[in-house]
């Protein structure tokens, strides 16, 4: 068997696998070419979810017929001008996109440069091309693939339904759309509705085009991020813990422009947010990467949806700590959506008026008590001896006028059918505290009344907070656990016997290396010959912990992000577990003072806002809402 030379369209089709994987793959290779051509507007037209018609056409600086005959072959480009790989400051630069297109599809390029008077279109089938021929056509380029995969028909059967490559094909455009604000996109077609992101202006043309695609609610629960370091730029905004997703589809990072889905940069999210989210709930976030483009390798793979940084812990770290330093400076601040789903939830159980009712006639869903069924004070059932100990003293202590706490009298109370409210289990109004105007103009407002034993009523000067106290003191003590860890050296154990550990060779060397490292964080290791480690120490925090498990974890990690951040995350659960177990309990009862002590900690404390597993500490209704429900507005 010889060694030969392939043929031009095998080697087309061989590199349309890598390039053209789905109709979205090709819709991003388009856009980004009208990027790179200096658009202003980009429109996108689809059938059957991309595959019987893709239209992208734009009015950019257009091409030559020179150019345009170039542009079909293999490795031609008009972005890399000095052949360094390492000086790529554009989207596409490999010059594979259109003749990969090409050998799968029917590819139809229609252009006119910004300075001829007249266009030029040129059209590939299955590999074959046809001549340039002249066209009419406004400034720009119009590119149409219609029949994708027609010339190798196995391919189409790994397609999805035209559903799932319609929002597939969205998905590209949106993140594209969101690191050009000043670029409009329009998308439509017979296969959906039609979408469209005018071009934004001026400073705030970034947060106009991030509340076009996330929605305005985003934009009002998010942080504003912006940190750099060693030539490395950070900015954007991501999501208060609060104000979190089911999936991780609305993570956005963009690399010097470029819309990526490196690991990287997905592990230093979720190491940010670690202590602040639930395990199966995922930030909303939108972060922009800007570096010199000698310190990042976007030559990774054809796709260019990969990325490897110089520095890649530079980076990780900037953004792990970009990302505290921000949930810090939010202290307490809480997501607005909270608000609403609380109003959902009671609007849900009926407690509102029905749709499309007289609102001066509203009919509500009532409580399961009524007069003719709830026992009174004055019953057997509810003689004085037998009143509640947690009566307050302001609501008993009323003589026979005065017994419903709503100054009736008992007879008219029981006639009335208020007997039966029972009191909450704790009110502010019985320590004598004067409710000042000073603490209501605090953000957390001053202490009302405790419910249930559980929840504490604020009132504020717009409207009512309500506070889960177990949740909201349990991160006020993993706060102060986290501080102590942070000022004193952590206790560590020494094994009686050390621990020995075999592992592959080029693990021991990582390990190793990183051995100062870890025992920072009371982990006491060393080299014991070519295939092994000993452990000596371990902290004392972790207790009966399995050793060889962390070992390997952690000799994975290094391997793979050259990172040892998994012994701090379970000492960081460690913390949390303590403070969930020395926090207020749900069912105890607290005074005013307690109360309104809380609130000011939440004030001061950083991350409050969540506990330690992602849960919201308090709601807060405003007093327009409370009165949407009894139908005053």
């Amino acid at each position: 068997m010889h060694v030969r030379q392939l043929g031009e369209d095998v080697i087309n089709r061989i590199a349309a696998g890598e390039v053209v994987e789905r109709p979205a793959s090709v819709i991003k290779e388009l856009v980004e070419n009208a990027v790179d051509a200096g658009a202003s507007m980009v429109e996108i037209v689809t059938a059957a979810g991309g595959k019987t018609l893709m239209r992208v056409s734009d009015d950019g600086h257009g091409m030559t017929r020179e150019d345009l005959q170039l542009a079909i072959r293999r490795h031609c480009t008009s972005k890399i001008t000095k052949d360094d790989l390492f000086d790529i400051r554009t989207l596409g630069f490999r010059g594979e996109a259109l003749p990969s297109i090409g050998s799968v599809a029917r590819l139809s390029i229609q252009t006119r440069h910004i300075d001829e008077d007249h266009a030029w279109k040129i059209v590939v089938e299955g590999g074959a091309e046809t001549p340039v021929m002249p066209a009419a056509r406004h400034k720009g380029t119009q590119v149409e693939v219609c029949d994708l995969f027609f010339s190798t028909p196995a391919r189409l059967k790994f397609l999805k339904s035209d559903r799932a490559e319609t929002a597939a094909v969205t998905e590209i455009v949106k993140r594209i759309a969101l690191a050009y604000p000043r670029v409009g996109f329009a998308l439509s077609g017979a296969d959906r509705q039609p979408m469209s992101w005018p071009a934004a202006r001026g400073e705030d043309a970034r947060i106009a085009r991030i509340a076009q695609i996330l929605g305005q609610d985003f934009v009002d629960n998010a942080m504003e991020i912006e940190a750099e370091r060693e030539g490395v730029r950070l900015t954007g905004f991501a999501g208060l813990p609060t104000h979190h997703r089911g999936n991780a589809q609305h993570q956005f990072f963009f690399v010097n422009g470029r819309p990526v889905k490196d690991k990287l940069l997905l592990s230093g999210l979720r190491g940010a947010y670690a202590d602040v989210l639930a395990r199966d709930r995922h930030p909303v976030v939108v972060l922009f990467v800007d570096l010199e483009p000698e310190l990042v390798d976007v030559n990774v793979h054809p796709a260019k949806a990969d990325v490897r940084f110089r520095d890649g812990q530079l980076v990780r770290g900037l953004l792990v700590g970009a990302i505290k330093q921000a949930l810090i400076k939010a202290g307490h601040r809480s997501s607005t959506s909270n608000a609403a789903v609380a109003m959902e939830a009671i609007r849900a159980t009926g407690f509102a008026p029905r749709t499309g009712a007289d609102p001066n006639a509203a009919t509500y869903r009532t409580s399961a008590w009524s007069p003719q069924t709830t026992p009174r004070w004055g019953d057997a059932a509810f003689a004085p001896n037998d009143m509640p100990e947690n009566v307050p003293t302001g609501f008993s202590d009323r003589g026979q006028e005065g017994v419903d706490g709503l100054g009736n009298s008992s007879s008219s109370a029981q006639q009335g059918g208020f007997a039966g409210l029972v009191s909450p289990s704790a009110d502010a109004r019985a320590n004598d505290v004067p409710l000042d105007e000073q603490r209501m103009a605090l953000p957390l407002g001053a202490a009302r009344a405790q419910v249930h034993e559980t929840y504490i009523i604020a009132q504020t000067e717009d409207g009512v907070v309500i506070v889960d106290q177990h949740a909201a003191h349990e991160r006020l003590v993993y706060e102060r656990l986290k501080e102590a860890l942070a000022q004193k050296q952590i206790a560590r154990q020494i094994l009686l016997i050390p621990e020995i550990i075999e592992l592959p060779e080029e693990d021991v060397g990582r390990l190793a290396e990183r051995a100062e490292d870890l025992e920072q964080v009371g982990l006491s290791l060393e080299a014991f010959g070519p295939g092994a480690i000993a452990v000596r120490e371990t902290p004392a925090m972790l207790g009966d912990m399995d050793i060889r498990g962390l070992v390997r974890d952690l000799a994975d990690e290094l391997a793979e992000w050259d990172t040892a951040t998994g012994l701090r995350e379970k000492m960081d659960h460690v913390a949390a577990t303590m403070a969930c177990h020395g926090s207020i309990r749900a069912g105890r009862r607290m005074r005013s003072q307690e109360m309104d002590s809380l609130l000011r900690d939440m004030e001061a404390t950083p991350l409050s806002g969540q506990c330690n597993h992602g849960r919201p500490t308090w709601v807060e209704l405003k007093l327009s809402d409370i009165e949407k429900l009894f139908g005053r507005k």
